[in-house]
């Protein structure tokens, strides 16, 4: 007879969804929450068949195994993070119908698990990657998941009162980000200004350009070192203008500009020869484009591209 699968083996791989939400928003990187979750699950099963049905509640477990991995991860990527080309952005997510690539079968993408909303925009990414380990942790599994620090407590090793005072800590990155009074209006809104700034772009419009950025907004740049593209962030609107104005004049040969969901907002995509070779996320902000980040890295580029 051919052995039955274990009777949790549904409920337990029913968590998998669940653990690279938590993981990509904790790394940044959706090739190393993948590596994460598959670690979580391997040490899962090197446990005996005893061992995992003495597990009450195999969810909570996984997610501890998993947020353990995550904190080592965040701590080993600050090192290899000095030796980085440039700035290291997260790893850009295409919406659904935006993947153009991978060849494994429907749902078996990891960027599929991953929920897109607020908590993995770029501008929140960022954020998240200026907090350090600890700070990052509480906040993801407090604040954007709902564990209660009693639980946060459990799952990090840490006492509930450190564990909300670095919550707190992390919150007050989070709100010196944002400007209370100027929050960003509806996604339509944000479509239609990226849509404007690719067509002032594609007309190397300088002045219209200009009037779409922010005084003082910056575009930051990641290519890890692979890819042709600025190190030092650009501030200031007039010289990001002039800046994408050279962008345009220096294509190596024809690039169509593609109006792509980035992270759960509007971005765009540049293609050549059928390959996305550049993404832009942006930061809007009263009606005024205040970051732009520009992602070259071709390993950041993996989901976006045909395999």
């Amino acid at each position: 007879m051919t052995p039955q699968p274990e009777p949790d083996l549904e409920r337990v791989m029913g968590e998998r969804r669940q653990l690279t939400n938590l993981t990509y928003r904790l790394l940044g990187s959706l090739a190393e929450a993948e590596d994460a979750v598959q670690e979580t699950y391997t040490r899962w099963y090197a446990m005996s068949a005893q061992q995992r049905g003495a597990v009450e509640a195999p969810g909570a477990w996984l997610t501890t195994v998993a947020t353990r991995i995550c904190l080592n991860l965040l701590g080993s990527a600050r090192a290899r993070r000095e030796t980085y080309v440039g700035d290291w952005l997260p790893e850009p997510l295409p919406g659904p119908a935006d993947r153009v690539g991978w060849a494994a079968p429907a749902g078996t993408d990891p960027a599929d698990r991953v929920t897109l909303d607020e908590s993995v925009s770029m501008a929140f990414l960022v954020v998240l990657d200026s907090m350090t380990p600890a700070e990052r942790v509480a906040f993801v599994l407090h604040d954007v998941f709902g564990y209660p620090f009693a639980e946060v407590a459990e799952i990090t090793g840490r006492t509930p009162a450190a564990c909300r005072q670095l919550a707190c800590s992390a919150r007050r990155r989070v709100s010196k980000a944002r400007t209370a009074a100027t929050l960003p209006g509806s996604a339509s809104q944000r479509a239609d200004i990226v849509r404007e700034f690719k067509a002032a772009w594609q007309a190397k419009d300088i002045a219209a350009l200009i009037g779409l950025l922010d005084p003082d907004a910056t575009a930051v740049a990641d290519s890890g070192g692979l890819a042709l593209s600025f190190l030092d962030p650009i501030k200031g609107a007039e010289q990001i203008a002039r800046g994408w104005i050279e962008i345009a004049n220096r294509a190596p040969g024809p690039m169509a500009l593609l109006e792509r969901t980035v992270n759960g907002q509007p971005g765009l995509a540049a293609e050549q020869d059928g390959v996305v070779v550049t993404v832009f996320a942006f930061d809007v902000v009263d009606d005024r484009i205040r970051h732009i980040w520009v992602i070259r890295n071709p390993e950041k580029l993996r989901p976006w591209t045909v395999s």
